[in-house]
């Protein structure tokens, strides 16, 4: 497992700068000090959640009687779907919510931490039980990556523009059908694997 590479995983699938405009949009009427707080708070809360599926998605998967390959396909069926929206985006979103302070939903779940990247790390720890410490670090470097994207937001927005931004999320969003693809494949492979042994 290569920590560096499963990070670029997890940032992906995490799409700070695709998520960045709502983000911007749900904390618009707070000032500066009380938005850089919120967006800490949040961030914090997705990171607590995200450790925790990590260090008991063995005893989960085993709990809830699934098999890697399940979770590969279902993983992987999750991420296309993002992976589609992020190419692909709606004209609108009616979820933003405009008057009250985002309290874990939506930001911290399911921006942050959503179930593409909950099934990431259920599946990459119950596939690598022996290499928690590696996919803990992995999973703080693209935490780390996320957090100074939207702390410093007005820098890569004023870089990156509107249309630059969405330029990105449809790179980003290329590379995840990919890796959606990659995990399907693998599911499906060990489901045959099981059935001719």
């Amino acid at each position: 497992m290569d920590m560096l590479s499963t990070a670029t995983v997890l940032f992906l699938i995490m799409d700070p700068l695709g998520n960045l405009p709502i983000v911007l949009s749900m904390l618009k009427n707070l000032d500066s000090v009380r938005r850089r707080k919120v967006l800490i708070r949040e961030l914090l809360i997705a990171l607590f959640i995200l450790i925790i599926f990590l260090f008991l998605g063995e005893s989960i998967m085993t709990f809830l009687r699934l098999e890697h390959g399940t979770l590969s396909i279902s993983g992987g069926i999750i991420l296309f779907i993002i992976a589609i929206k992020m190419i692909f985006p709606a004209s609108s979103n009616n979820s933003v919510v405009k008057d009250e302070e985002p309290f874990i939903v939506p930001i911290a779940i399911p921006l942050i931490a959503g179930p593409s990247v909950i099934a990431a790390l259920l599946l990459l720890s119950s596939q690598y039980p022996e290499s928690l410490l590696s996919l803990l670090c992995a999973l703080l470097i693209a935490w780390i990556a996320t957090f100074l994207i939207l702390i410093f937001h007005g820098f890569f927005h004023h870089i990156l523009g509107e249309k630059g931004l969405k330029a990105f999320e449809k790179l980003m969003g290329l590379v995840l059908v990919m890796i959606s693809i990659q995990m399907l494949i693998n599911g499906i492979k060990n489901y045959a694997i099981l059935g001719s042994s």
